[in-house]
């Protein structure tokens, strides 16, 4: 599928990291950065491993607070938020984690009910099968509704996390490293499904990631974060557009080794 043109509205600000620095001892991971993500954007974030991209993402969903600054989401400021008030903002918020974070123990079925009669009990059962059966429908697995995720392959597990994370019905999608670990013909359905869920269900959205084949395919605009910094931002080339010695290997080892 290729990356069609969204219309995104760059006075919709859905996300605003504004001036925030985390550090852990003496290791300073984020230094003053300012990030903001638009309505019904894709916006990759760039690095290395260990460069803080994680500690972002902990931090936009409340795991974390921030030493300096402040983390804006949909309206909210995140570190100023008592338990109950984060826990409905967090309802709004969509994790697609690593490893799918499915329940080897429940099958697809029961995996996609869990958060949805955990949080919805008011639903028929019903309503519960339409919203299943929808979702699933949407990342292309419908067979697989009845099976165990053991019996599943790496992407297919992949999709039914994002598939149970959609149910919810998400307005902000968050990827963390969504290829890792896949085949490279898998991490293309992955790279499509992601640019499926922002075109069907409207969703603003962050994906980490260095693999940059997967930037270069779902990314409206990308930053790269160098040093506890967003250093550069942009299209994919212009962010590589560069002879900066700590961007140039990243793109040479992705593309050339």
């Amino acid at each position: 599928m290729e990356k069609k043109n969204i219309q995104i509205d760059y006075n919709d600000i859905v996300i605003h990291v504004d001036n925030v620095s985390k550090s852990f001892g003496d290791l300073h991971v984020l230094r003053d950065v300012d990030l903001k993500l638009y309505n019904e954007e894709n916006l990759v974030v760039l690095g290395r491993s260990g460069t803080g991209k994680s500690v972002l993402i902990k931090l936009i969903s409340g795991l974390l607070r921030p030493d300096k600054g402040n983390v804006n989401v949909l309206g909210e400021v995140v570190n100023e938020l008592d338990e109950r008030d984060l826990r409905a903002l967090r309802q709004r918020i969509g994790f697609s984690f690593q490893n799918s974070a499915l329940y080897d123990s429940m099958t697809v079925r029961e995996n996609l009910e869990f958060p949805l009669v955990r949080n919805k009990r008011n639903l028929t059962r019903a309503e519960i099968n339409k919203e299943v059966e929808e979702v699933l429908e949407g990342v292309g697995l419908s067979q697989a509704i009845n099976q165990m995720p053991s019996e599943l392959s790496g992407g297919q597990r992949k999709r039914i996390g994002i598939a149970r994370t959609l149910i919810l019905r998400p307005d902000i999608m968050l990827y963390d490293e969504p290829t890792a670990g896949l085949d490279p013909i898998t991490c293309l359905d992955i790279n499509t499904l992601i640019n499926e869920v922002q075109e069907r269900y409207k969703t603003s959205s962050i994906i980490i990631t260095h693999d940059l084949a997967c930037a270069k395919m779902v990314g409206d605009r990308m930053v790269m974060l160098l040093d506890g910094k967003f250093e550069r931002q942009g299209t994919f080339e212009e962010i590589f557009d560069t002879d900066d010695e700590r961007v140039r290997p990243f793109y040479d080892y992705n593309f050339i080794v």
